[in-house]
């Protein structure tokens, strides 16, 4: 990582957010913000989210990669909305530019060599889940980083269910770390290194945008 004094002198400033983003990938391979969207873009981004959702544009969602899906309702049960990055709208936008402040963040820092990003809209009716896995395939392993961007409103309640459980590595064993889909949160973690699931929503609706930071 670079220090401080020479990203200043670089003309590029250091931001502590983003600092600790890096610093927690590097002790424990994941990261939670809470405050990586403010309250007005979360809004604008859930506004979009149920207009499309509501206009019928999402489908149900499939495992595998773009070659070899499969829609199995007991692997998981979401419908998602890609978000093509030339046709976002105002919302979608916000999202990618601080994304992209990310990724440039990353790249100057750590030298990550992220050149790609892909991104979806997913909603998560009461009753569905999606199953222990990992972010990867046998055929593209591009995928670095996963990023979840939760978008419910103040209301959702621990007890809706629809926790993404991380499994970490542990001294006695794994251990199996619940997180839940607070509004704004955003959790960061290796796609290739961490095994992860959602467990299944009790009530209302999981709503989120889903993606990943890729490589060469």
């Amino acid at each position: 990582m670079l220090s401080g004094k020479v990203l200043e002198q670089s003309g590029f400033r250091e931001e502590p957010l983003f600092e600790r983003i890096i610093e927690d990938l590097s002790v424990q391979r994941y990261s939670i913000s809470d405050h990586f969207f403010n309250d007005q873009a979360v809004t604008l981004l859930r506004d979009s989210l149920l207009e499309k959702y509501e206009d019928d544009k999402f489908r149900k969602s499939a495992i595998g990669d773009h070659f070899n899906e499969q829609v199995i309702k007991s692997v998981r049960g979401d419908f998602i909305h890609w978000i093509p990055e030339g046709q976002a709208g105002p919302a979608e936008q916000i999202f990618f530019d601080r994304i992209g402040e990310l990724i440039t963040y990353l790249n100057r820092t750590c030298f990550m060599g992220i050149l790609e990003r892909e991104f979806h809209y997913a909603v998560y009716p009461k009753g569905t889940f999606y199953l222990r896995h990992l972010d990867t395939f046998r055929n593209d392993d591009r995928r670095k980083l996963s990023i979840v961007c939760y978008l419910n409103d103040d209301s959702w309640d621990p007890a809706n269910g629809g926790e993404l459980t991380l499994y970490l590595p542990g001294e006695d064993g794994e251990v199996a770390m619940d997180i839940y889909p607070l509004p704004g949160r955003v959790v960061i973690f290796e796609s290739q290194v961490l095994e992860h699931e959602v467990k299944p929503v009790k009530a209302g609706e999981r709503y989120s945008i889903t993606g990943w930071l890729k490589t060469r």
